[in-house]
């Protein structure tokens, strides 16, 4: 039985409902006056429910899909303005129990070299982070209980917090871990985690248990019902994500909205994040070998829907896309994008990227200061921004703050000066150039006046070597 209270993840992602969401899609796609009646619910910024977006995406209608691309890109402006959120995956350890398929840390996998990082190379990493101008992680780990406890995660966590070099911080540590314990969640929060991000990668059960044959991520349920436990455990930011290309496209994304139903009947906040990854090239890994994959065109198009079904929700795309496909996916609706990464144990200290433990293929290898540059380029402000995490603004309280519009107070001149700190302390002389000028420029779309005149005080100060100033 379907039921988004539900706690159990067999009812809350009910096969039966997904596959009569697909029928119905099927036989709706042309039908005209209800697509006009569902994208007209989208204008009111309150969301789709599964059914109503998986309509959408069945309609292959040019003329609707530009109407959903265009109120895609209103959104977009409207709750998140012309701000991109900026960050770095940092890789602990690729020693891994499981036997996911897809992924070159599969346990029977021998030709990759294991690494774990000690505390003084994790030091390294931070400071070589520091040093590019990161101040946002999203710390990775393979699943093993005996080379990955949590207790060496929150010793990482612990040593990332701790570094200050020259102007550099990290302020704000977001984790990609395997489902774990609500007392472990409660260990996590404690250390001061960002989001928990856990990608479901199928919520397609019979796939899910043919792709990790063995290992604790076997268990389909324990892991899909994880953000609840995060929650339990007084986590209130977390992300999902599945990784497109390794089942049918649309029954993941009706899954993906049906978690996103549950979080909020539940917990009454939705997904702080929704991330997008596809199936990419790797050692050991051919990405042919899933014959799911998804065009670009299709890919753009689920960002879209993404985007206009859950309008406040952050959307992460990362350096697994190439520098075209970000850039029309940040335009209808991501809102966070990963910049100069790194996807090997230890990668970012080393001179010359390492290949050897690379969790996939990287597709944009621009330097963080050349993906700067490329955003500000296109109009869009590159954001530092730590400060609604930092200030206890997570789960209801954020969302409420990004449904109410305020976010533009708040957000737009924390990216501002986020982006001056940046200019002032790693950016090339092209790139410091064109963010003066930008800033400027995008302090007059501060709608306060005091908050405007605050903001302008704080950039001067920015400028005479003081840091860290947050609305």
């Amino acid at each position: 039985m379907y039921n988004p209270k539900s706690l159990s993840a067999d009812e809350f992602i009910n096969h039966e409902e997904i596959l009569e969401t697909l029928k119905y899609a099927d036989e709706n796609k042309d039908n005209i006056p209800l697509i006009d009646s569902i994208i007209e619910k989208a204008k009111l910024r309150k969301g789709l429910t599964h059914r109503e977006a998986s309509v959408l995406l069945a309609c292959e209608l040019p003329d609707k899909i530009a109407e959903i691309y265009s109120l895609a890109e209103q959104i977009k402006k409207d709750f998140y303005g012309n701000r991109i959120v900026i960050f770095a995956p940092l890789y602990l350890s690729n020693y891994c129990v499981n036997g996911c398929v897809y992924c070159p840390y599969h346990m029977k996998n021998k030709h990759i070299p294991r690494k774990k990082l000690t505390q003084e190379e994790v030091k390294k990493e931070v400071i070589a982070l520091q040093d590019m101008g990161h101040k946002r992680l999203a710390i990775e780990s393979g699943e093993d209980p005996v080379n990955n406890p949590i207790e060496y995660i929150l010793e990482c966590i612990n040593t990332i917090y701790s570094i200050k070099h020259k102007n550099g911080a990290i302020r704000r540590v977001n984790v990609n871990i395997a489902a774990t314990t609500v007392e472990n969640y409660r260990k996590l929060k404690e250390a001061g985690i960002g989001t928990y991000i856990l990608f479901q990668e199928t919520y397609h059960k019979e796939s899910y248990l043919k792709l990790h044959p063995t290992g604790p991520k076997h268990d389909y349920n324990y892991h899909t019902e994880a953000m609840d436990r995060a929650m339990e455990g007084g986590i209130d930011d977390v992300g999902l994500g599945v990784l497109f290309g390794l089942e049918l496209y649309r029954y993941e994304f009706a899954g993906l909205l049906m978690h996103a139903e549950h979080l909020e009947a539940v917990h009454g906040v939705g997904p702080h994040t929704i991330s997008v990854p596809r199936v990419k090239r790797a050692d050991d890994i051919d990405p042919d070998a899933f014959d799911n994959g998804i065009s670009d065109e299709i890919f753009a198009k689920l960002c879209a829907l993404i985007r206009i079904s859950v309008p406040y929700t952050g959307m992460i795309i990362s350096t697994r896309e190439s520098q075209k496909v970000r850039e029309n996916v940040i335009r209808l609706g991501v809102s966070q994008i990963s910049g100069g990464s790194r996807t090997s144990v230890g990668g970012y200290s080393e001179e010359e990227r390492p290949h050897d433990t690379e969790q996939f293929d990287v597709s944009d290898q621009r330097s963080l200061d050349e993906v700067v540059h490329w955003l500000m380029d296109m109009g869009y402000i590159p954001s530092f921004c730590t400060a609604c995490y930092r200030e206890g603004r997570t789960g209801d309280r954020f969302m409420s703050l990004c449904k109410s519009g305020q976010i533009q107070n708040c957000c737009h001149p924390n990216a501002l000066m986020t982006l001056k700190e940046y200019l002032m302390d790693y950016a090339s002389e092209e790139t410091k150039k064109i963010g003066e000028a930008l800033i400027q420029a995008e302090l007059n779309n501060i709608p306060k006046e005091k908050v405007r005149e605050i903001c302008r005080e704080h950039l001067e100060k920015i400028e005479n070597g003081i840091r860290d100033f947050r609305f």
